[in-house]
């Protein structure tokens, strides 16, 4: 099912997983992906030092890797959509939703059972976690 050029071979396991339906969570170096994601789901950790990998090369390949049909943000307490989430948003196709959620609503999503993979950036921009939703894929 996969055509990508990642070639993390855990990564390419955990995204030959998943399914319609399922979450990626892209979490920033500050996210609390031991706690704050289902307990089940496939851990990969990318982030290598701060600042490297950042969440905008993750959201490039995995977007190119798998279908999706959904995104989720971590909106800030004031309201304002950061710039790293209006990145990522340019790097998503258009017509896929794309809503924020407030923090602990957003834990709340990460940690139900259809997230399967999480995915440690060492993105350092604060407010950069991104929930994506698999989607159905087309031919």
């Amino acid at each position: 099912m996969l055509n990508t050029e990642i070639i993390h071979p855990e990564l390419m396991r955990a995204l030959a997983e998943t399914g319609h339906g399922a979450r990626i969570l892209i979490g920033d170096a500050n996210y609390p992906c031991t706690t704050k994601s289902n307990p089940l789901a496939r851990r990969i950790f990318l982030n290598f030092v701060p600042g490297l990998i950042c969440g905008t090369d993750i959201i490039r390949a995995v977007g190119r890797a798998v279908p999706l049909e959904a995104a989720h943000y971590m909106a800030p307490p004031d309201g304002k959509i950061p710039e790293v989430v209006r990145e990522y948003q340019g790097l998503i196709e258009a017509e896929i939703p794309f809503e924020g959620l407030e923090r602990f609503a957003f834990y709340d999503l990460a940690s139900e059972k259809d997230t399967a993979v999480v995915i440690a950036s060492g993105e350092q921009r604060v407010y950069a976690n991104l929930l994506l939703t698999v989607g159905v894929r087309s031919a």
